[in-house]
């Protein structure tokens, strides 16, 4: 069992140009479509969260149960959906502002303990902000992390969310030590000032960048490099490409059963290219359709054992 902890919400998508365009509320979240795509791919995956009792609240759980996700860990409150209202440039770069005072994720309380048959937990995004839940999702990390647990962690910046940017920089640098699988894109590292080599120093085994169009590239605790260059596809949007990075590399990791700091490293250049070449095929199908809409693995052909 892959867990995915972290926020669901509604992601406002405009239906064309300038500032009035119509709004088509889609189901959301970094952690809810990694959640989603993990599910899709065939990874035996539970979501780990709050959600609302409103409409919202019930289709987000409605998403997960299509794809094959558990959501027996998902506590529910009586507050609204948190909900963002993207923007989509001529390029299908998308950037985001967020309505999320007293919504229904920012409540989530650390449960006592995780799902049996836990080999992984994913953290990341708005849930890491946003207190008093991020502070929950952070004693989650520590705490599986110190049980050994297999942890990943992609911040996915939003920087109009965080009051104290020097303030979430060390925070962000104190989860390190308890987090096996760096993933960022290249804006998040340059938003947060540090290198891969700094990173891996202070606890991943290994750091995966994201370039876009250019491509992944791997950074692993040996000193070495590993690089694959991206998919080419007709761009539709970017929503939700490196939440479906993130479930590819953790459902490829599974299926080699390299799910710990050691096999990171032991996977060697011919793994992690399979691994990373896998990743940038599922993430150029979610670019090349409206939407959060991460592949099944009949769509990217799963990855080989």
């Amino acid at each position: 069992m892959i867990v995915v902890a972290g926020e669901a919400l509604i992601d406002l998508v405009p239906q064309g140009t300038g500032a009035l365009a119509p709004l088509r509320p889609a189901l959301g979240g970094g952690p809810y479509n990694t959640a989603v795509a993990l599910g899709r791919l065939g990874s035996p995956t539970a979501f780990c969260s709050r959600t609302s009792l409103d409409a919202f609240g019930e289709a987000l759980l409605e998403g997960l149960r299509e794809a094959g996700v558990d959501v027996s860990a998902v506590q529910r409150g009586p507050e609204p959906t948190t909900l963002a209202v993207a923007t989509v440039d001529d390029k299908g770069s998308a950037a985001y502002s967020f309505y999320v005072d007293g919504t229904a994720d920012r409540l989530f309380s650390a449960p006592a303990e995780l799902p049996e048959l836990t080999r992984a937990v994913s953290f990341g995004t708005c849930s890491l902000v946003l207190e008093p839940g991020a502070s929950a999702y952070e004693q989650l990390m520590r705490r599986a992390s110190a049980q050994g647990v297999f942890t990943a962690l992609d911040p996915n910046i939003r920087a109009g969310l965080i009051p104290d940017a020097d303030g979430y920089r060390a925070r962000f640098e104190s989860w390190l030590p308890s987090v096996s699988l760096l993933k960022l894109s290249e804006e998040d590292a340059a938003w947060l000032g540090g290198t891969p080599r700094e990173w891996l120093a202070a606890g991943p085994a290994a750091v995966v960048v994201t370039r876009g169009g250019d491509g992944l590239t791997a950074y692993t605790r040996d000193g070495a490099v590993h690089s694959v260059p991206g998919e080419a596809v007709e761009v539709v949007d970017t929503i939700g490409a490196g939440d479906t990075v993130n479930a590819a590399l953790l459902h490829g990791l599974a299926a080699q059963d390299a799910l710990s700091a050691d096999a990171l490293v032991e996977l060697g250049a011919e793994g992690w290219t399979r691994l990373l070449g896998f990743a940038a095929r599922a993430a150029a199908i979610t670019c090349s359709r409206a939407g959060a809409e991460p592949p099944y693995a009949s769509e990217v052909v799963d990855f080989p054992g």
